[in-house]
């Protein structure tokens, strides 16, 4: 079965100055999509990244840059992802249809090759 990455871009729609419970609420929205999904049989691997940490690597005629970034403050920023077992595109786009994510940004599909 093809596997999708799914790439969580957080775009600055989530609420600022929300309480502990509303967050708690929020992830509680991830995790029961998660768990429907899985029941409905497809292998779900997922993971939240780090706010404000990271590091951008470039190569420009074999000379290697490491910047600090990506900022929270850039237009549009990856907060996550998921690794999801689907039939097709189509299939992957209706398990989709009710992601919690796409209240706070977009999602990116993408098939990953077989290796």
């Amino acid at each position: 079965m093809p596997r999708y990455l799914l790439l969580l871009h957080d775009t600055g729609t989530m609420p600022e100055g929300i309480g502990p419970d509303e967050i708690q609420a929020i992830i509680q929205r991830y995790i029961d999509w998660r768990a429907r999904v899985e029941a409905a049989g497809h292998a779900v691997m997922g993971h939240k990244l780090k706010d404000g940490e990271g590091r951008v690597m470039t190569a420009t005629h074999g000379q290697l840059s490491v910047t600090d970034g990506p900022y929270a403050e850039a237009r549009e920023v990856v907060g996550g992802l998921f690794v999801v077992d689907a039939a097709s595109y189509d299939e992957i786009q209706a398990l989709c249809a009710d992601h919690p994510h796409l209240d706070f940004g977009t999602i990116e599909i993408r098939e990953i090759q077989p290796t």
